[in-house]
């Protein structure tokens, strides 16, 4: 079955970075896009960001673009999340997400969900 695997969360202070990781099993990476959300204590799930299948195109919503890249390694079967310049508001449980059909910046969009990698930054 579908596995997605989340790492590379943390505590860092504010204008830190991180890298996040997802590493899929279980299907045909290359043929799927795939999409970052989070989650915020308290807050609905909200899309991040998402990669096409071929990795040449790329979302971002308003308050990380520019500061954030989401990229793929197809040959491990791996996508990425490099976030800068971290803010406060940026503190969520962060998961992604194997997209089937739909838009790519709506979560019923998506049918596999892994089980999320926390980020806590301090100010």
């Amino acid at each position: 079955q579908v596995q997605l695997v989340e790492s590379g969360g943390g505590l860092v202070q504010a204008g830190d970075s991180l890298r996040h990781s997802c590493a899929a099993s279980g299907f045909t990476f290359s043929t799927y896009g795939m999409g970052w959300f989070r989650q915020a204590p308290g807050k609905e799930r909200e899309f991040v960001t998402a990669i096409s299948w071929s990795g040449k195109s790329t979302y971002y919503r308003d308050s990380v673009k520019g500061r954030s890249t989401i990229s793929r390694d197809n040959a491990k079967n791996t996508v990425y999340l490099q976030m800068n310049s971290l803010k406060p508001e940026d503190t969520a449980v962060y998961s992604c997400a194997r997209l089937l059909s739909g838009s790519y910046d709506q979560p019923a969009s998506y049918d596999s969900w892994g089980q999320g990698t926390q980020v806590t930054v301090s100010s």
